[in-house]
């Protein structure tokens, strides 16, 4: 099934369960108000869910209404948890390489994983504001996992069962920014602005054969002011699946129900599919030729992060956002 957060009803939305192909949607007050709430309760929850979706796409519902990306926030509005990882280590080795940073001694062996803010979330087609372009912004197009309540000390055999729903993500990063924090030994803070996720969260289900309990073997297509930038393949050169990123976030402690948990920035060793973010671009040309030459985002730009099916059909929806000058609080 597919599922939606309008902005109306809060500040955690207004849960709507959405139909297959993105037209149509219904609110399920009975079920549950809040996406937060229906994680919370899930075993109950789902499978009214679910006979809610079954009706849907049969057209069973006369108070269903057209479903405009427009009103959504995203999926968890807010959540008690966002948790990032770097899965496909091609990225991180690219980045690094540009930047001339070392690689973690444990490279390759134990996924790497922060904490990102997670009080507030963008909608799939809110704006990016960016107050100044120094900054570096830049767009990472990911997928997320949705986590039911994970028992600490969870081993990854284990952990999918705990995963109830995926997204796609735009983990937002300010690029000039992020060698300073991290220099200072304590991790991304300034440097991650708020996220920004698809229209809908999915069950597995919903990916059919392209899901196979810890990832998804799609394209991720991204978009830039309307020209393809990438289009990995998000189940290749991946080292870290979501079972194991999970069991590693859940080894010290427990994960509550409406945890977020994210692969971090698809990429790929073929080069000719492209990049998830502008930085792994500019590092191949600084390797390449000694200097970037692709800018990053500025007013104005446009960013589409999107996965389709074997029929070209849209899972998830479309992330378009645009950027926007941000001058200061009022």
């Amino acid at each position: 099934m597919k599922l939606a957060s309008l902005k109306a009803g809060g500040r955690d939305g207004t849960l709507v369960v959405v139909d297959r192909i993105l037209e149509r949607a219904v609110a399920v007050p009975d079920v549950a108000g809040t996406l937060q709430a229906a994680v919370d309760d899930w075993p109950r929850a789902a499978p009214r869910l679910e006979t809610v979706y079954a009706r849907l796409n049969q057209g069973g519902f006369s108070r269903a209404f057209d479903f405009q990306s427009a009103e959504l926030a995203a999926p968890l509005p807010r959540a008690y948890q966002w948790v990032d990882g770097s899965a496909y280590l091609h990225h991180m080795e690219l980045v690094r390489k540009a930047r001339g940073a070392t690689l973690p001694e444990n490279h390759g062996k134990d996924p790497v994983l922060y904490q990102g803010g997670s009080d507030g979330f963008l909608g799939p087609v809110d704006p990016i504001r960016l107050a100044d372009d120094s900054w570096g912004l830049d767009f990472e197009a990911e997928l997320a996992v949705i986590t039911g309540d994970v028992p600490q000390g969870t081993p990854a055999g284990g952990a999918g069962k705990h995963i109830l729903l995926l997204m796609l993500v735009n983990d937002v990063s300010l690029r000039n920014l992020i060698p300073g924090e991290l220099a200072m030994g304590f991790g991304f803070y300034q440097s991650k602005p708020a996220s920004a996720f698809s229209p809908v969260a999915v069950t597995p289900d919903e990916l059919a054969d392209a899901w196979d309990g810890g990832k998804v073997s799609l394209p991720l297509l991204s978009h830039l002011n309307g020209r393809l930038f990438g289009c990995p393949e998000a189940g290749e050169d991946l080292t870290f699946d979501f079972p194991a990123l999970i069991a590693h976030a859940s080894r010290t402690r427990g994960l509550s129900a409406g945890t977020i948990v994210g692969l971090g920035t698809v990429s790929n060793r073929d080069r000719q599919r492209g990049a998830s973010c502008i930085a792994e671009k500019r590092a191949q040309e600084m390797i390449d030729q000694g200097r970037p030459e692709t800018p990053y985002l500025r007013p104005g730009d446009r960013v589409r992060i999107e996965m389709t099916d074997a029929g070209g059909h849209t899972i998830f929806g479309a992330i378009e956002q645009r950027v926007e000058h941000f001058g200061g609080a009022v």
